[in-house]
């Protein structure tokens, strides 16, 4: 006499945790794409942030250099508006346009302006992000500059 087959105790037939730990990498490969995603903005992120600075503390460079020299404040000027009576304060700021396109990815824009009754001097620094898809950037910082 042959005995009958045996069954496995309970109601789920045979493979069923097969399809659990399917299922559970599933779930967990959707956690990680989403985990990948927030890294990548959080790098692009830190990347446009690294940008500003940069560009601020170039702004504030050319804005201290002219602070300091308040009688040439119309040398610093970019593109140059006028005759500069300085050669220092004219090649000061064709090294600053230099420094700044070679410091900023990209389509690189830099315009220095002067309003000589108010005194306000304003630096204008624009740059695009290294994909082309993204929108152009500005850096804008002003300063008083009369005596």
């Amino acid at each position: 006499m042959t005995n009958p087959p045996r069954r496995l105790a309970g109601p789920y037939p045979r493979g069923i945790g097969l399809i659990e730990s399917l299922i559970a990498v599933a779930i967990l490969s959707f956690g990680l794409i989403g985990l990948m995603g927030m890294q990548a903005r959080m790098i692009s992120s830190a990347t446009e942030a690294q940008l500003r600075g940069t560009a601020a503390q170039l702004a504030d460079e050319l804005l201290s250099l002219a602070r300091v020299d308040t009688g040439n404040a119309a040398c610093y000027t970019l593109p140059q508006a006028g005759t500069c009576s300085s050669a220092v304060a004219a090649a000061s700021t064709t090294d600053w346009g230099t420094r700044v396109g070679s410091s900023l990815p990209g389509t690189v824009t830099r315009t220095v302006s002067l309003n000589a009754p108010t005194g306000r001097l304003t630096v204008r620094i624009g740059w695009t992000a290294r994909d082309t898809a993204d929108a152009a950037r500005l850096m804008e910082v002003a300063t008083d500059v009369r005596n």
